[in-house]
């Protein structure tokens, strides 16, 4: 993360370029590197402020000083015009209830997320949203189905000390212990939160009693997943800046932690493993990369503070020590600075591609076919210049300073059969390297196996600093809304209301099918397990995970585009890798797909 500039004098400390979009002169800018800016401190006459003491003196330097100049950014291709349906958003948080605002010092320049998820049982989507300094609040959703979107605040009473609901970062929802209610797990600067879900949209701190010391930080990433044989899940719990480190904020990343749950008959927590080293983790996720039927966890690092860090990914195997790939694995050095994970089969490849997002340009990697064999070997490149999704400076409003991205995620808006990409974006503050018109993007799939932006064309492209976001059909209409949390204003709530009509109003979009997978305890909700849809001759992907994004997590229906098709054939592979049955569906119908159940049932609204 770059920090915000103000009036302390810069130095030149080198010379040279890094070339492309990418925002940065060095990839360790402001720490003496090649190429990079440093800042005259007044109070060390040198690039940090030393010591626990002075830190709230570092504090100044922080925002003040480091600021890697932009390379110049240039869109020389003429922009893509997408091909197919362009999905039309209206925004109405304020209209739907919705008023809550991200905002604080600089611990809450990162994350600004929150939590997507049923907690009463009606099938619609409710939401958690962390509100930094401000209290995190729950809205409950009360809208009809097909209808405009309506919620109602919701006071929180979790059994605890309320201001446990302040300082929090973001939020995953997650069913820990297999009643069937959905849980929380709290992000925040400070001791983290577990939630336990009950009915009615209560939630009761459960820390003492699933024995979670909190693993107290700055806590900025979340991911979880059922290891082979367990009850409970496995959580990884990343970490940004020890602030209270000498030489704070540079070269102080604090490690990160796996959690594995202990043997007994509730949730137990009591056993840290620590992941080391950590470089300032931004988003992790739990990816079954290489169709092992063992995730590993890729982490995504912030490169501003760490020293020799990159990105990383850990094979965690049952029972066994979490073990860093590394270049004898295949694994290849990148240093950007990472702030989200998505995940998606975007060319129907059957293995994972990944959205980086950075300042500057958006990576995408995928397999080199060349050297990654048949997924023996991590070897990853970067594909996103080809596919057009690189996404590295404004779209709209004549800003060509690099962008910033935070939350990725994957879905199809226009129900195409295609993944598109969402990327949030906004300045950090106020860096002037960096475009402070920086409107999130909305990169629609294309046949051609490109992305095309439509972002300003859908209404999403507004004025704000962009964080998290969460992805889900609020109003079970079949088609995806955006909520978008953003820093120091309200947040942004786009409802979906069908495809441009090319004379100011909408039509329908293409066919679609949300489902939902139930299995036996203790993996209620099916994680870590993957649904094939089958429309023609092609198969469409999704996976069901706890982690990725900015601080941003949603459980419920899984949403599944279909083009023109008027049926699907769905096969889940369960977590433990058994196949299921074909389930043979019909178009526009909400699926619970039931493991101890022969047939797929139809749900339907109830309002």
């Amino acid at each position: 993360m770059e920090a915000l500039q103000t009036g302390l004098p810069l130095i030149f400390a080198g010379r040279g370029q890094s070339p492309g979009p990418s925002p940065c002169l060095s990839p360790q800018a402001g720490r003496g590197a090649r190429g990079a800016f440093l800042p005259l401190s007044p109070f060390t006459g040198r690039g940090r402020v030393r010591g626990r003491g002075s830190f709230r003196l570092g504090v100044v330097v922080f925002f003040g000083a480091l600021t890697c100049a932009a390379a110049p950014a240039h869109a020389d291709d003429p922009r893509a015009k997408p091909l197919g349906d362009v999905p039309i958003f209206h925004e109405e948080a304020l209209a739907a209830g919705i008023n809550s605002v991200y905002d604080g010092p600089w611990e809450f320049f990162v994350g600004g997320g929150g939590a997507a998820f049923d907690c009463d049982g009606s099938g619609f989507p409710s939401v958690f949203l962390a509100g930094g300094k401000n209290r995190a609040k729950l809205y409950v959703n009360k809208s009809k189905a097909g209808g405009p979107l309506k919620f109602e605040e919701k006071p929180l009473d979790i059994g605890a000390d309320p201001s446990l609901l302040d300082n929090v970062i973001g939020a995953y929802p997650i069913d820990i212990d297999g009643d069937g209610h959905m849980d929380l797990f709290v992000l925040r600067v400070g001791t983290n939160l577990l939630l336990k879900g009950g009915p009615g949209c209560t939630f009761t701190l459960a820390n003492k009693e699933w024995g979670f010391d909190g693993d107290a930080g700055w806590t900025t990433s979340f991911a979880a997943e059922w290891e082979k044989g367990q009850k409970f899940p496995t959580f990884a719990i990343g970490h940004y800046v020890d602030r209270n480190a000498p030489g704070s904020p540079w070269g102080t990343c604090e490690e990160n932690s796996l959690y594995r749950p202990q043997p007994g008959d509730k949730p137990d927590y009591s056993q840290r493993t620590p992941l080391a080293p950590g470089f300032c983790a931004l988003s992790m996720l739990f990816t079954d990369w290489n169709r092992s039927g063992t995730p590993s966890l890729r982490v995504s690092n912030d490169r501003q503070y760490y020293r020799g860090g990159e990105e990383q990914m850990w094979r965690i195997e049952p029972d066994k020590t979490p073990r860093l790939y590394g270049r004898a694995d295949g694994w290849r050095h990148v240093s950007i600075f990472g702030m989200g994970i998505a995940e998606g089969d975007v060319d129907g490849s059957g293995f994972p591609q990944y959205a980086l997002t950075s300042m500057g340009d958006t990576k995408l990697q995928k397999l080199d076919p060349d050297e990654a064999g048949r997924g023996e070997f991590p070897v990853y490149r970067d594909i996103a210049g080809e596919v057009g999704a690189t996404a590295h400076i404004p779209y709209a409003g004549g800003d060509r300073r690099p962008s910033t991205g935070w939350q990725a995620e994957f879905a199809d808006f226009n129900n195409a059969g295609l993944l598109d990409l969402f990327i949030s974006k906004g300045n950090l503050a106020q860096m002037p390297d960096f475009a402070a018109f920086d409107p999130d993007n909305l990169l629609l799939g294309q046949w051609n196996g490109k992305f095309a932006e439509a972002g300003d064309l859908a209404g999403i492209a507004l004025d704000r600093q962009g964080r998290g976001a969460l992805i889900a059909d609020f109003n079970l209409d079949g088609m995806l809304d955006i909520l978008a949390v953003n820093r120091s204003g309200s947040a942004s709530l786009f409802r979906n209301l069908g495809a441009d009509d090319g004379a100011g109003g909408v039509k329908p979009m293409g066919n679609w099918s949300e489902i939902r997978l139930v299995e036996p305890n203790p993996n209620r909700d099916a994680v870590g397990a993957k649904i094939a849809v089958k429309i023609g001759t092609r198969t469409l992907i999704r996976t069901v995970q706890v982690g990725g994004g900015d601080a941003s997590g949603h459980a419920g229906w899984i949403h599944v585009g279909l083009g023109t098709a008027e049926r699907a054939e769905i096969r889940v592979q369960w977590p433990d890798g058994e196949w299921s049955y074909p389930y043979r569906v019909f178009a526009d119908q909400f699926v619970v797909l039931d493991r101890a159940k022969a047939q797929a049932e139809y749900w339907y609204p109830g309002r």
